[in-house]
């Protein structure tokens, strides 16, 4: 299961998850809350590295130059989305139509826009689409893409921030500097 942000209507002091299903059972997303203590175990998304022997062969170069281009950053990328439950499960959840999803979380020193620009430029010459997020030491996370196309903007763009409570509207450059001086 994967934790999810809460909805109205969930108990408060349950544990919001959700799964979804592999497409040959009609790829829906089953949200659902559990007990605090049925909670066993709580892991992070594996590695890139972790889960690549699950993906098509002809992924292996892109995920090599993200996993390369995680470590020029001291970023350690992350699986989640398809991948990550092809992997987990054994089941088919990837087709040729199908994205790599992968979390970076980065930390204070790290250079987002020089990252954001090396996925973009592997995107370019890979397979698949590239989706995933940026993730700041504070929890809050961005979706790359957005975050990539609003700094190059010459005028302020907000950009949607993410966190396990909240959801919210930020000028992208003031994320960045912000960021940088936490």
């Amino acid at each position: 299961m994967i934790v999810r942000r809460p909805t109205i209507g969930d108990p408060p002091d349950n544990v919001p998850v959700g799964v979804p299903l592999p497409p040959a059972a009609g790829k829906q997303r089953i949200a659902f809350t559990v007990p605090e203590e049925a909670v066993l175990q709580r892991s992070p998304p594996p590695s890139l590295r972790a889960v690549k022997h699950a993906a098509d062969p002809g992924w292996e170069p892109t995920i090599r130059a993200l996993e390369a281009l995680g470590a020029c950053h001291g970023v350690a990328p992350a699986a989640v989305g398809s991948l990550l439950w092809q992997h987990r499960t054994g089941l088919h959840y990837l087709s040729p139509q199908s994205d790599i999803d992968v979390l970076w979380p980065v930390q204070a020193g790290c250079e987002v826009a020089s990252l954001l620009a090396g996925i973009a430029a592997a995107e370019r010459t890979a397979p698949m689409r590239i989706d995933g997020e940026v993730i700041f030491s504070d929890g809050g996370a961005v979706n790359w893409r957005e975050l990539y196309n609003a700094l190059s903007q010459d005028e302020p763009v907000e950009v949607l921030i993410k966190s396990m409570d909240a959801v919210r509207l930020v000028d992208a450059s003031h994320l960045l500097s912000s960021w940088q001086v936490a």
